[in-house]
């Protein structure tokens, strides 16, 4: 069908929530990238045969005329947040939510829950560190989705990712017909009042990035998606472009609309595979509709939008070497002095977002700045989804309203840390963040708050570490990292990272001398004052940090020669205490190099001439009884 004005739009619309209204139940499977490596497709394939068998009528898509009664919708969506419980499986509308849901669980949930309207309780979130609380039935009174507020994910794990029915039953392209009834600079306006800042990481404000634009006139203009996302243990924008592209494409038309563009890019990393499938046939699907091409919903709007992948170079998610890997050239940044806004792609002036900015956008316009603006802090407004990770007992994908502490965040949403173990630091901010300790743990989360603590927001990775983590070997992972990642256009970072790492990397391995921490931070600042580009210019923050707030463990490496967290290999020695150890044999069948000997119920030795210091004997054991010195 193709959609040429706001009336066939709404009537569509309306076709297809009668056809909502008629569904029985929903059936929604994860099928994010975490809960499909686990097996969530051979669940949902399972769900389909064996609700077939069982005489349930099913719909698998969702179309304005629905053929059976009272049918149950079975369908996949995009990351539902909630990874370390994956496969999921979401059934609406009484909100049961079943978690690490197998092949084998899939006959009971169809004959108890789907037949006999039964809460199958084993199948229910189970606390892992009260194994005795009420599981709760669903997202509603889950503690892992309690905190958080949706504008960005608001569709991922409830829209089919790949249907564009589903989307427009959902409300989209809503707001881009409401953004086309306003002139240009009304829309521009709105974003402005919201006070929506860019979700890159910058967070430069959007409303003024856009008004820029217009200002610089000519008759040309350009908008570009950045989904070059490649902040290690960051996986926000993935997921939405996975899970709801068609939302990334609203938003960016409604740009197109505010600045006067004609042609967007959306620039993706090749290892987003599943992200440049959806955000393809979305794409195509639009340009069947004729939401996409000439005179989008009847307006003077034409727009189109292309796909540009991306080589995995972590450089060229900035912002001028992106345009000039679009362009076909090396992707190097180009001086700061020349701004996007006026000289961007094709030396055209450019509007540059990322993913989650751009996501935010259909959400403002529909529902007004001043509602965006009313959550979060007042001069970070709105929502931010994170990437929570690391050594805590739920990871996944949030979103919060900004002012959310990363107590909040870790302890509350994160329910803590595994094991019970002692927190240590939280990182924000990915490779050119910051490591932040316990006593920031009550600090907003937010642009300003960061960075005034020595991190940054970034694009929202959040790494958290207990006591077993080397915040030497930290600082020196990221510095390799961007070490491999730089674009070598200019020498403080190409050379000054290179040699940063290089002292780091001394000191885990026992070769540090007294005078290092001094040249570190010499070197640290150099790179900062001369780089090109944000990667240079941030790219000692990790080490910043971690010596801020870890400096002893720095000063124990050089004038002990001891890794204090018993990570760095030339600097630690384990050994078993005989009062912890209970013999379980835990360590001895884990460890490698069979340097661990003993019998069950008995006391066990690690021969120090065949450890190879790999430490998988600590992992293991769960009586803490192998020691470091």
């Amino acid at each position: 069908m193709r959609i040429q004005t706001t009336t066939d739009l709404k009537a569509h619309q309306d076709a297809l929530k009668k056809a909502e209204a008629n569904i029985k139940a929903r059936v929604l499977v994860c099928a994010g990238t975490g809960c499909v490596a686990s097996g969530a497709l051979d669940v949902y394939e399972a769900l389909l045969k064996t609700a077939k068998k069982a005489g349930i009528d099913v719909e698998v898509e969702l179309a304005p005329c629905a053929h059976a009664k009272k049918p149950v919708f079975m369908g996949t969506t995009g990351c539902q947040g909630f990874c370390q419980v994956g496969p999921l499986v979401h059934i609406l509308p009484d909100d049961i939510l079943y978690t690490r849901v197998k092949p084998s669980a899939v006959g009971d949930i169809v004959q108890q829950t789907l037949v006999n309207g039964e809460v199958i309780a084993r199948l229910l979130y189970k606390d892992p560190k009260n194994k005795k609380a009420d599981r709760p039935k669903g997202r509603a009174d889950n503690p892992f989705y309690k905190g958080q507020t949706f504008v960005a994910l608001e569709g991922c794990g409830h829209v089919a990712p790949d249907s564009l029915d589903a989307y427009i039953a959902a409300g989209g392209f809503q707001a881009l017909a409401t953004a086309l009834s306003l002139a240009p600079d009304a829309v521009i306006a709105e974003v402005a009042m919201s006070g929506l800042r860019g979700r890159g990481g910058g967070g430069f404000p959007t409303g003024k990035k856009w008004r820029s634009c217009v200002r610089a006139g000519g008759n040309e203009r350009f908008v570009i998606c950045n989904g070059d996302e490649g902040d290690p243990g960051a996986f926000m924008d993935c997921c939405i472009m996975e899970g709801d592209p068609f939302r990334v494409l609203e938003g960016m038309m409604i740009c197109a609309h505010a600045v006067g563009a004609r042609q967007g890019f959306i620039y993706v990393r090749n290892e987003y595979p599943r992200a440049v499938e959806r955000l393809s046939n979305a794409i195509d699907a639009c340009r069947t509709a004729g939401l996409l091409g000439e005179h989008i919903l009847g307006s003077d709007l034409t727009f189109d939008i292309r796909l540009s992948r991306g080589g995995g170079a972590f450089v060229c998610g900035e912002s001028s070497a992106l345009m000039r890997s679009i362009e076909g050239n090396v992707g190097e940044p180009r001086a700061k002095y020349i701004r996007s806004v006026e000289r961007g792609l094709y030396d055209k002036p450019t509007v540059l977002n990322n993913v989650e900015t751009f996501a935010c956008v259909p959400a403002i316009v529909q529902k007004g700045g001043d509602w965006f603006a009313a959550m979060g802090s007042p001069k970070s407004p709105g929502t931010k989804a994170f990437c929570l990770v690391g050594k805590v007992v739920n990871t996944g994908l949030i979103e919060v309203p900004m002012g959310t502490t990363l107590r909040e965040v870790i302890f509350g949403i994160g329910g803590g840390i595994i094991d019970n173990r002692p927190f240590k630091a939280v990182q924000t901010g990915g490779p050119s963040g910051g490591c932040l300790p316990e006593g920031a743990l009550d600090l907003p989360v937010d642009f300003d708050a960061l960075t005034k603590a020595g991190s940054m927001m970034g694009s929202g990775g959040m790494i958290v570490m207990d006591d077993r983590t080397c915040m030497v070997d930290v600082a020196r992972y990221f510095l390799n990292f961007l070490l491999e990642e730089s674009c070598g256009k200019c020498v403080p970072c190409r050379e000054g990272i290179y040699q940063l790492h290089a002292l780091l990397d001394g000191l885990t391995k026992g070769q540090g001398t007294s005078g290092d921490i001094d040249k570190i931070e010499r070197l640290a600042e150099d790179i900062q004052v001369g780089s090109l580009c944000g990667l240079g210019k941030s790219a000692p923050n990790p080490v910043l940090s971690t010596l801020a707030n870890f400096r002893t463990e720095y000063e124990a490496h050089i004038r002990d020669g001891k890794c204090p967290a018993g990570v760095c290999r030339e600097l630690t020695t384990f050994y078993i205490d005989p009062e912890a150890c209970t013999g379980c044999m835990l360590c001895l069948k884990a460890c490698p190099p069979q340097a661990i000997s003993g019998k069950k119920k008995k006391t066990h030795v690690i021969d120090g001439e065949l450890c190879t210091q790999c430490g998988a004997c600590r992992t293991v054991c769960k009586d803490d009884a192998v020691l470091t010195r």
